[in-house]
């Protein structure tokens, strides 16, 4: 019996330590417990064979003078993570149901009865991951990209927010820039908001004095979780990962622009005309 040949027995007896496996009249070896299955851990066997079952096992050992034959069921079968390896490289999507979610991330259900995680880091590009976490409920179906696959620790890693680039790379947002938010959520001191792509969005907070130029108009109370609005960047910090956006500054930007196409402070015109000249030129433009 050469190690790491495959032999086809019949299971003969039943312990909680592993099963005994008939190779041939008189020749027994044993299949300890933890050679039993790749993905079935702390389960007894007699939950993963029965007596009399005909299985396919591999030697793993043979010591001739205790007369003694160490079996492998699972050696006998593919390994589900070198399996995993070759339909799911590195850097492909994959779907799963979350199995559960603890202090560290998801566990998420994949092929052949194995688990990858998605780390707390690796949830959202925004949001912290203890928050992030809290979105997700056991038997929820979700995307993820694999990062990483360790087939000897039988370990896959995923990440969720990698579906999506990182919104802070590049030079997605600009100082400058009019942006379309999400309102996510309203507090007495701003809103929460959300721009950007579907797969990778930003979140920011407009605070209160940057709602309107108007102070009448500052109240967080006139809008709704749903609403979308216009708001201007007003500041970038890619280290602290914060966007900074303001509807007065909008506001303020517009008016600016308006004045300089349709009139100055020398020519004798009110802000009143002007915004007005701009106002009827935006809705003539809007019918063309």
């Amino acid at each position: 019996y050469p190690v790491g040949a495959k032999f086809t027995g019949r299971i003969t007896n039943i312990t909680d330590y592993g099963a005994f496996v008939e190779l041939e009249a008189g020749v027994e070896g044993l299949v300890h417990v933890s050679e039993m299955s790749w993905t079935k851990k702390n389960v007894h066997p007699g939950k993963i064979v029965s007596t009399s079952q005909e299985v396919d096992v591999v030697v793993l050992d043979v010591d001739a003078s205790k007369r003694r034959v160490s079996l492998g069921l699972k050696q006998a079968m593919a390994n589900p993570w070198e399996a995993f390896t070759a339909a799911h490289p590195i850097g492909s999507t994959v779907e799963g149901e979350v199995k559960n979610t603890t202090e560290f991330g998801l566990f998420i259900g994949l092929d052949n009865d194995i688990d990858g995680m998605v780390h707390l880091s690796d949830i959202d590009w925004n949001t912290p991951g203890e928050e992030a976490v809290q979105k997700y409920r056991r038997g929820e179906t979700v995307k993820a990209k694999v990062l990483d696959v360790d087939v000897e620790k039988e370990r896959i890693s995923l990440g969720i927010k990698q579906l999506g680039g990182d919104p802070m790379t590049g030079d997605s947002f600009r100082k400058g820039q009019t942006v379309t938010v999400t309102i996510t959520e309203v507090t007495s001191g701003g809103l929460e908001v959300r721009f950007g792509e579907e797969e990778a969005p930003m979140g920011a907070f407009i605070r209160k004095s940057d709602l309107s130029r108007d102070r009448s108009e500052q109240r967080p109370e006139r809008y709704a979780v749903g609403d979308r609005l216009d708001a201007q960047i007003t500041n970038v910090d890619k280290a602290a990962r914060r966007v900074s956006l303001s509807v007065k500054a909008l506001e303020m930007a517009e008016d600016k622009a308006a004045i300089e196409q349709f009139g100055s402070s020398d020519s004798g015109a009110s802000l009143g005309d002007i915004l007005g000249a701009a106002l009827r030129d935006k809705a003539k433009a809007g019918k063309e």
